[in-house]
C-alpha cells in the first residue's frame, strides 16, 4: 500500500558563493588578473579603482506606503527604501589590503615573454621547401600538425590518409604520406616526426655518420649497428650480450653508448623561441608569498602585483541616487522597481566578490604565516633537513581552517625566500621514525637516499634491498617497499636501469 508522508532533515550544501570562495583560494597569483577581469566583464557594477570616497548624505525615512493600504507593497517599499538608503549612505567595500602584509607596486603589469610555437617552427620550415604539387604541400602541413609536444608522429599513416580525406576532401594513399613523411623528418630539430624512439635516435646518428670521419666515424657507426639491429639489448641494458653479438671490447661499447646517450630522445623539448636548441629553457614562476630575512627576523608578504583595487561602480551609485531623488513623495512603477532589482543584484554580486578577493588574501595571508612559523628552521636555513614532519591537518588545527581549505591554498602556490622559489606543497610531509623513536620528514629521507645514489658507483648500482639496509645504518627505520616508493618519487629507476659502463 502506497503512502505518503512529509519528513523534516538537515543537510549540508555549500552556497554558490562558498562554491566560488572555494575556486578563488586554488587560483593562483599568476592568474588571479585573469579571473578578476572576467568577473568585471559579466558585472558592470565591478570596476578597478581607487577607494571609492564619495558619500552621499540622505537620511530620509524609509518608509513609502501604497495608498491602497496593500500590506504587501507596503514592505516590498520599505525593503527598496533601506536598501537604498544602505547602499547610498555606506562606502562601497574594497579590497585594497594595507598594511606591512601586502606588497605594492606602482607598475602592475607583469611583462609576457612572447614565444613562436614549436608547430610555428615547423611551418616556417614548411613554406621553405619545394614541393611539384599542392597535394603534397597539403600532406606535408597535416604531417606537421600530428606531431606531438616531443616531437613524434604517434598516428598511424592510415589515421592521417583518413584525416586528409575527411577534413580536406584528398584522397591519398599511405605510401604518399611516408614519403612526405621522410621529407618532414629532414625539418630542424633532427630527430623531428618519428614514429617511435628507435627512429628518433636513428634520424640524428644519421646526421652525425655522414659528417664524421676517422675513429670518431667509426665510433658513430658502433652505435648506430647497435640501435638498428640491438636496439632491445642496449634498452634493458644487457651489455655482456653486446660485447658477445658484437665481438668488441667494453671500452669500445663504452665509446658508442657514450655517443647514443648524446642524442636527444625529445627532439621538440629543447625547442626555443629564436628557433634554437637549448639544453635549458627558462620557466617563469610568479610566487604568492615572499619571505624576506631581516637581520634574522623573518617577514612575510603576499605578491599583491596581480591583484587590482576594486570597487563599486559610480554609475551604479548614481542610478540608486537618482531613484531615491525621482520617487521621492510618490508609489514606483512596476519598470523602476524591476530596474533597481537588477541594479541591486549587481551591487551584491559586486560587494561578495570584493569581499571574496579579500577573504581570499586573508586566508593565503594566515595559512602561509603558520607554514612559516611551523618551518621556521628551514626558513632561517634552507638546510632541507630541518624541515619537520608536516600534514594539512597540523596547519588546519592552527588555523582554525578546514583541511580541504588548506590544501586548496597549498595547491600550485609558490614562495620566494632567499634560498630559492619554493612549492608550497613540498613543504607537506610524513614523518619516518628512526632508531632512537625521532620523528622525522619524509623529505629528510628521500633527500639523502638521493645522495646515496647519486654517490654509487654506477657500473654495479645498488639494489632497493641494498639502499634499504644502508638507510638503517644512519639510523631510518624504513621499509624496502618504502625505500621502492620514494625512489619512484624520485624519478630514480631500478638498479638495473641506472647501470653504466
Amino acid at each position: 500500500m502506497l503512502r505518503q508522508s512529509l519528513s523534516q532533515k538537515m543537510t549540508q550544501k555549500l552556497s554558490p558563493q562558498q562554491i566560488q570562495l572555494m575556486k578563488l583560494l586554488q587560483i593562483p597569483t599568476a592568474t588571479l588578473d585573469q579571473r578578476i577581469q572576467e568577473e568585471m566583464e559579466t558585472n558592470p557594477a565591478l570596476e578597478e579603482g581607487e577607494t571609492y570616497e564619495d558619500v552621499f548624505d540622505i537620511q530620509e525615512e524609509a518608509a513609502s506606503f501604497d495608498k491602497d493600504g496593500k500590506e504587501e507593497k507596503k514592505e516590498e517599499n520599505f525593503e527598496l527604501d533601506e536598501y537604498l538608503n544602505d547602499y547610498i549612505e555606506d562606502d562601497p567595500i574594497t579590497y585594497k589590503l594595507k598594511g606591512e602584509a601586502f606588497t605594492e607596486s606602482e607598475d602592475k603589469a607583469i611583462p609576457i615573454a612572447i614565444k613562436a610555437s614549436f608547430h610555428d617552427h615547423l611551418m616556417r620550415q614548411l613554406d621553405m621547401m619545394q614541393f611539384a604539387h599542392n597535394d603534397e604541400v597539403a600532406i606535408a602541413s597535416q604531417i606537421v600538425g600530428s606531431i606531438d609536444e616531443d616531437g613524434y608522429i604517434r598516428r598511424e599513416l592510415a589515421a592521417i590518409v583518413d584525416d586528409l580525406l575527411f577534413t580536406q576532401n584528398l584522397e591519398v594513399t599511405e605510401n604518399q604520406v611516408e614519403s612526405m613523411l621522410y621529407e618532414v623528418q629532414k625539418m630542424d630539430p633532427a630527430g623531428i616526426g618519428a614514429r617511435d624512439l628507435q627512429e628518433c635516435l636513428l634520424l640524428q646518428l644519421n646526421l652525425k655518420v655522414d659528417k664524421a670521419e676517422g675513429q670518431d666515424r667509426k665510433v658513430k657507426v658502433l652505435a648506430k649497428r647497435i640501435l638498428t639491429n640491438y636496439f632491445d639489448e642496449f634498452s634493458k641494458k644487457h651489455y655482456n650480450k653486446l660485447k658477445k653479438s658484437l665481438f668488441i671490447s667494453e671500452s669500445e661499447l663504452k665509446d658508442a653508448i657514450d655517443e647514443i646517450l648524446k642524442l636527444n630522445p625529445k627532439p621538440a623539448s629543447s625547442f626555443t623561441s629564436d628557433g634554437h636548441n637549448s639544453k635549458e629553457v627558462n620557466q617563469y614562476i610568479i610566487p604568492d608569498f615572499i619571505i624576506n630575512n631581516r637581520e634574522g627576523e623573518l617577514e612575510l608578504s603576499l605578491n599583491t602585483k596581480n591583484a587590482p583595487d576594486l570597487r563599486i561602480s559610480d554609475q551604479y551609485m548614481d542610478i540608486l541616487k537618482t531613484f531615491k531623488d525621482t520617487t521621492k513623495g510618490r508609489k514606483s512603477t512596476k519598470q523602476e522597481k524591476e530596474a533597481v532589482l537588477f541594479v541591486k543584484q549587481k551591487i551584491d554580486s559586486a560587494k561578495w566578490f570584493i569581499d571574496a578577493i579579500k577573504q581570499r588574501q586573508e586566508t593565503l595571508y594566515n595559512t602561509m604565516y603558520t607554514i612559516m612559523q611551523y618551518q621556521l628552521d628551514f626558513f632561517k636555513t634552507g638546510d632541507e633537513r630541518r624541515l619537520k614532519p608536516m600534514i594539512l591537518k597540523d596547519i588546519a588545527e592552527i588555523t582554525g581552517l578546514d583541511i580541504s581549505t588548506i590544501s586548496r591554498v597549498a595547491n600550485s602556490k609558490f614562495v620566494q625566500t632567499e634560498f630559492g622559489t619554493k612549492r608550497l606543497k613540498n613543504f607537506f610531509s610524513e614523518s619516518l621514525q628512526t632508531k632512537d623513536g625521532e620523528e622525522v620528514s619524509t623529505l629528510e629521507v628521500k633527500n639523502i637516499l638521493g645522495d646515496i645514489i647519486k654517490e654509487e658507483h654506477k657500473a654495479k648500482p645498488l639494489s632497493d634491498e641494498k639502499l634499504k639496509d644502508m638507510l638503517r645504518n644512519k639510523g631510518y627505520n624504513i621499509a624496502r617497499r618504502t625505500v621502492a616508493k620514494y625512489r619512484e618519487q624520485l624519478n630514480i629507476p631500478v638498479a638495473r636501469l641506472r647501470k653504466a659502463l
